[in-house]
């Protein structure tokens, strides 16, 4: 399946880009986020299958945000020149991470105010490394991938507290 990148920013080039397909084997799409992945648990990243990686990817970005957050989408995790892999693992810690909403350089799971918000997990496949700085924003970040996106897929999961 090919996918525009104009689906992935409006500041995208309009280019054909490849699908990749993303799982978890915690919880499945549209399904709830086990507690241990939030701050309600122990507030690890959850481990990620992606699958449809082409040959010209010479590395993943990551971007996790949660856009029922009441004044604009809420970013819980940056990371980028993650390597090509089919699997990441539980609660890894990233080289390259980007400042999030909660001011670290980490993941920050799931802690919805009220009711039940979506947690979107997008990965993208560049054909770049990218060189940022540890203080990169989600908006630098996506500025940074434009025009270098070869496939890209996301995983949405829920989460409301008890």
């Amino acid at each position: 399946m090919k996918i525009s990148h104009s689906n992935i920013s409006n500041r995208q080039t309009f280019r054909e880009i490849a699908a990749l397909h993303i799982t978890s084997p915690e919880f499945e799409g549209n399904g709830f986020i086990p507690s241990r992945f939030t701050c309600d648990g122990a507030n690890v990243s959850p481990p990620l299958d992606v699958h449809d990686i082409p040959n010209t990817a010479k590395s993943l970005a990551l971007i996790v945000d949660d856009p029922d957050a009441p004044i604009r989408a809420w970013v819980h995790w940056l990371a980028w020149n993650i390597p090509v892999a089919q699997h990441i693992k539980e609660d890894t810690e990233f080289k390259d991470q980007g400042v999030n909403d909660f001011r670290q350089n980490k993941y920050g799971g799931p802690c919805p105010p009220y009711g039940v918000h979506r947690y979107h997990f997008k990965v993208y496949a560049l054909d770049v490394l990218l060189e940022l700085p540890a203080d990169t924003s989600k908006t630098e970040l996506e500025k940074a991938i434009t025009g270098h996106v070869v496939a890209y897929g996301e995983l949405v999961g829920k989460y409301k507290r008890k």
